[in-house]
């Protein structure tokens, strides 16, 4: 992995979407509540919905022992409800649209790579206003297998024709599967501490994963990450 400066005009930029740019707890979890209900299945107390904010849904799914059909069952389920209503149940994190604004328009590249399904994230950040902004939006998608956050990142570098062999690249993302699919495609990680990752998830995920401790941040808000970021 390159040593990369996240300030360097030339380093792109991608950036995981929920808990990330946006607010979607609410629209996810009531989505995921659905789902469980339709598959039977008991509702978890509190302290788990945080966890399924972010991973593929067949993860989140796992963490309640439920895969296979089922789990594809639990999924079709789920987006009955959150591609019609559960999208809209969302905010931008403060801050965030005035970061990307100013990084446009500092000529800076940046692009979206998302566990959510790409067709979803794209109506988000259009309804956000923020799609114009990023070089791509890349996320899930079933029709050709690609759902891992690791696969996510390398389509959304292909379609941007870079390299981390030959490139400065940085993910910024809330989540340990985050860094871990970073990693996995050579990209260091900014992790923020303004999403659903339970504490010391993310310096854990910066362990495991092997990164440099010279590609490794975290920050507390907007105004620390802009600093990290040079804008």
């Amino acid at each position: 992995m390159l040593h990369v400066d996240p300030a360097d005009p030339d380093t792109v930029v991608l950036f995981d979407l929920d808990g990330t740019v946006t607010d979607s707890f609410v629209g996810i979890t009531t989505s995921f509540r659905h789902a469980l209900t339709r598959l039977g299945e008991p509702v978890p107390d509190e302290d788990f919905w945080p966890s399924i904010v972010g991973p593929p849904l067949v993860e989140s799914f796992a963490l309640l022992g439920i895969a296979g059909d089922r789990a594809a069952d639990g999924v079709r389920a789920y987006r009955e409800r959150y591609d019609v209503t559960g999208w809209r149940e969302n905010a931008v994190f403060d801050g965030m649209a005035e970061l990307l604004a100013d990084l446009a328009a500092a000529g800076r590249i940046t692009a979206i790579a998302t566990s959510k399904n790409e067709v979803i994230a794209r109506r988000i950040l259009e309804h956000f206003e923020l799609a114009r902004g990023f070089a791509t939006i890349c996320g899930a998608d079933d029709a050709v297998g690609r759902s891992a956050k690791g696969d996510v990142i390398a389509e959304a570098l292909r379609r941007l024709g870079v390299s981390p062999t030959e490139r400065s690249i940085v993910m910024v993302g809330d989540r340990s599967h985050d860094v871990d699919g970073a990693a996995s495609c050579q990209v260091p990680t900014i992790g923020v501490e303004w999403g659903y990752a339970h504490a010391g998830e993310l310096e854990a995920a910066h362990d495991w994963s092997g990164v440099p401790d010279d590609n490794r941040w975290i920050v507390t808000s907007v105004p620390h990450l802009r600093k990290v970021l040079g804008v």
